[in-house]
């Protein structure tokens, strides 16, 4: 298995890693996500991985972007039992979960992180209302986590909506996210991440968004000379189990399973404690020229006004369900806030 984690990627991995299940034994768990080894979701799955082999028999393989393919091949594979468990953004399980899009209402996370913090840890929404959605679809939720502020990286400056007139914007594959970038004034383009690099040094595209520690490691500023943080959301991403699997599991091991989890939220929350600002100096010294804006709340106003229509249309997406989730959400973001 680790020939394959090394050197197999795409589909090729798949085929290989569908052919070693017969062989594999009962106890190695499979983990993949959407980033690299080093990258927030890295470490919490390494985090994740010390815990369980540190207080069971198993064994937990890691599996980071592109070492299965992408984001929608994972998840594949998470619902079909081949990945025991798979970290995806709601961003890419909006299709399957369109509630979960919820996270791209922009401005509705707030900024502070003490508030933020606070709000993935006791919201409601998140650990009662969720599980039995991502159910539906044959999965397990066992955590939600932020990820870090979302900037834009854009190759001219933006301060208004009028700056991203015709500008076309990578975004991920779904629907609201769409919409949010709409209603900003640019020209959304879903794009899978591996074309996102390429796509901006041809002029494809000329801006995406992204948490800053991303924009660093993947070296996005390389081909963009803007970073604009327009405070409009916090990256959020979810851990989830195949759910025949987890309810094949012992209750001792569900709940070994769900204190690893507990375990790997508390560290990934302090490990994300001043990585914004350490990234923006590494991209900064990197790049000098790099323009850094942050906007004030003057200049924000014209972007929070636009989210009111993002908002609107997430309840017209979603319906009943969603306007329940949005009003919950709410009230959690409310009570950490107090």
């Amino acid at each position: 298995m680790t020939t394959l984690k090394s050197f197999l990627t795409g589909s090729a991995a798949m085929v290989a890693l569908t052919a070693s299940m017969t062989t594999a034994q009962a106890d190695t768990w499979r983990y993949a996500f959407e980033e690299a080894l080093d990258e927030v979701q890295g470490v919490f799955a390494q985090k994740f991985k010390e815990e369980i082999e540190a207080n069971s028999d198993h064994e937990v393989q890691l599996f980071p972007y592109g070492t299965l393919g992408e984001s929608a091949d994972i998840m594949e594979q998470a619902q079909a039992g081949i990945l025991q468990f798979v970290d995806q953004s709601p961003g890419f399980t909006g299709s399957l979960i369109p509630e979960a899009q919820v996270f791209f209402v922009p401005y509705l996370l707030p900024q502070d992180q003490e508030q933020l913090n606070s709000f993935f840890r006791n919201s409601v929404a998140i650990n009662e209302m969720f599980p039995a959605l991502y159910a539906e679809q044959g999965l397990e939720l066992l955590t939600m986590f932020p990820e870090g502020e979302v900037v834009m990286t854009t190759k001219e400056p933006v301060t208004s909506p009028e700056d991203l007139n015709e500008v076309k914007v990578r975004v991920m594959t779904n629907p609201l996210l769409v919409e949010s970038y709409r209603a900003f004034g640019a020209t959304p383009t879903p794009l899978p991440w591996g074309e996102v690099y390429g796509g901006l040094q041809t002029n494809i595209i000329q801006g995406q968004e992204n948490p800053m520690f991303f924009v660093e490691s993947t070296k996005m500023y390389e081909v963009t000379d803007h970073i604009t943080f327009t405070g409009h959301n916090n990256f959020t991403t979810a851990v989830m189990a195949n759910k025949d699997f987890f309810d094949g599991l012992s209750e001792e091991e569900q709940t070994m399973v769900q204190d690893a989890i507990d375990v790997a939220f508390d560290h990934i929350l302090e490990y994300q404690e001043g990585l914004t600002e350490s990234a923006l100096d590494t991209i900064l010294e990197a790049k000098p020229s790099m323009t850094v804006t942050r906007l004030t709340e003057e200049q924000r106003a014209p972007f929070q006004d636009a989210a009111e229509s993002v908002e609107a249309a997430f309840i017209e997406m979603t319906g009943e369900s969603g306007q329940e989730i949005l009003d919950q959400m709410k009230a959690d973001l409310a009570a950490a806030a107090d």
